[in-house]
């Protein structure tokens, strides 16, 4: 499966969203329809190794959209660093923004990925780290059949967003996807009693979810860096892609 890229506006009511799109398809055959995914990104957006993860996904036949989870702040196109800056910057803007606004970013890039020519309607969500909280959220959506949560931050704690109050776990009752949760047991930002807090909650909720912790760091599929797992990644892949062609 080869896979084309591009970019588009998604319009929101924060203004535009930078997304960037990746088509799979096959030379010499037919484009038919496939399922459409949305991949949240972490605190640093589109980085090359969310990239290397679109196109990877996307070659598993499905459509991907990468929405730039930091538009209403920051000039399309920016890509914070890997360093002390870029996560300063990115903390801070996950604590100013409005879960409103996040909220209504996920309904316009669902309709977005809905609406385009390859989509079968068929959709799914995707995050790492803050993106894995979005795709949480996500999963509340009834045109939502899976969701992927790698690394999810912030939901045990309630503190996404400006006010740093969210409601994510309050309101796990309303998910209808099935969830698949991937966790770095080392990762000191969702500790073992984080992660407890999150099972229960949606045990109690009678939730649909899939559970694997890996003994591995935060950002353990980020194939830059010292963090990196390659083993816990492919096998962290794998569960995702099965999950999306067993739901989507």
């Amino acid at each position: 499966m080869l896979v084309r890229d591009g970019a588009i506006d998604v319009d929101t009511p924060s203004g535009p969203m930078r997304t960037y799109v990746y088509e799979p398809f096959e030379a010499g055959r037919p484009e038919e329809p496939v399922p459409g995914v949305v991949l949240y990104s972490e605190i640093f957006q589109q980085t090359p190794p969310i990239r290397r993860l679109a196109v990877q996904i996307a070659g598993h036949g499905h459509l991907v959209m990468v929405p730039e989870v930091y538009h209403s702040r920051l000039a399309p196109g920016t890509v914070l660093g890997y360093d002390d800056a870029g996560k300063a910057k990115g903390n801070a803007l996950k604590v100013e923004i409005e879960v409103a606004t996040f909220d209504h970013d996920t309904d316009a890039i669902l309709r977005a990925l809905a609406a385009h020519p390859r989509s079968n309607q068929r959709l799914g969500a995707i995050g790492f780290c803050l993106g894995g909280h979005l795709a949480f959220r996500a999963a509340r959506r009834p045109e939502v059949r899976a969701a992927a949560c790698v690394c999810p931050t912030d939901i045990h704690s309630h503190t996404l967003g400006k006010g740093r109050s969210d409601d994510s776990l309050a309101r796990a009752r309303e998910i209808r996807a099935e969830l698949l949760l991937l966790w770095g047991r080392q990762d000191p930002h969702i500790p073992a009693e984080g992660r407890r807090t999150i099972y229960d909650a949606l045990e109690a909720a009678g939730a649909h979810f899939t559970w694997h912790e890996f003994n591995a760091v935060h950002a353990y599929m980020r194939d830059e860096g010292e963090r990196y797992d390659a083993d816990a990644s492919q096998q962290s892949l794998r569960l995702i892609v099965d999950l999306f062609r067993r739901r989507l």
